[in-house]
């Protein structure tokens, strides 16, 4: 099967793109360190490609799209540049909701809300709101976000519908359990790229990501762009996947 160049990359009806592309934004910092800059810039610039990957995947057709904004372990940073980093937060959404909205980009924030300022909270708290029903493109954005401790919060969640006996324990069922995740009713990625050259999850959707297909970019995050997206997928349209099974095709 030919497969088409990154340039050809098109909103695709006949189910070869993948229907949620999730994205590690790594390099940042690096990318601000080879120019003599401070990292803050390279968190500016790195903006910047969120803006630029929004609109691509909306052109190309992409129906949710998953960037890992802000970890919990990224609490351990400087105090400035987690200042820096929250207040890009609050003007990234401030700057784009009414833009994003008109897009019918619809919004969505995973992760802990304890330790996020109340005003932050209120804005992320209106963008969902004002895009609740926006079906264009899901743009779920991982803040203060962590697998592990998604999947022990689930857990938690969980046991409380044990012990007010809403849930058999011997009825348990994967479904059960992603009921509970922050990512309810959104699919599993199919396609995860991680820029900056490291080969990791860095604690990433780990549930969700059992059977995504993994590309990792040398690119610096503030670099990454269409051309880089697209090729991504059609690295991803090339890969047969099997879930576990075996390969419908022979394999030389």
């Amino acid at each position: 099967m030919a497969h088409p160049s990154s340039s050809q990359i098109k909103p695709d009806h006949g189910g070869l793109n993948p229907k949620h592309v999730a994205i590690i934004m790594d390099g940042n910092g690096r990318w601000a360190r080879q120019r003599g800059l401070p990292r803050t810039i390279g968190h500016r610039e790195g903006v910047e490609a969120v803006r630029r990957t929004v609109r691509a995947a909306i052109e190309i057709g992409i129906p949710y799209l998953t960037i890992y904004s802000f970890s919990s372990e990224n609490w351990s940073r400087p105090r400035e540049e987690i200042d820096y980093l929250m207040g890009l937060m609050k003007r990234f959404i401030r700057r784009d909701l009414a833009e994003l909205h008109q897009a019918e980009v619809g919004i969505r924030v995973i992760g802990e809300r304890d330790g996020v300022d109340r005003e932050l909270l209120a804005l992320i708290d209106e963008a969902q709101e004002l895009t609740r029903n926006n079906t264009r493109l899901m743009l779920v954005i991982a803040f203060n976000y962590g697998g592990r401790n998604e999947i022990v919060r689930a857990a938690g969640r969980l046991a409380e519908e044990l012990a007010a006996g809403r849930l058999d324990p011997a009825k348990i069922e994967n479904k059960d359990f992603e009921r509970a995740l922050d990512t309810y009713s959104i699919p599993d990625p199919d396609l995860l790229i991680r820029t900056g050259g490291e080969i990791r999850l860095s604690n990433f959707l780990l549930w969700q990501s059992a059977y995504a297909e993994f590309v990792f970019l040398d690119t610096f995050w503030p670099d990454f762009g269409r051309e880089d997206l697209a090729a991504a997928i059609t690295e991803y349209i090339g890969r047969e996947r099997r879930y576990g099974g075996l390969a419908s095709r022979s394999m030389a």
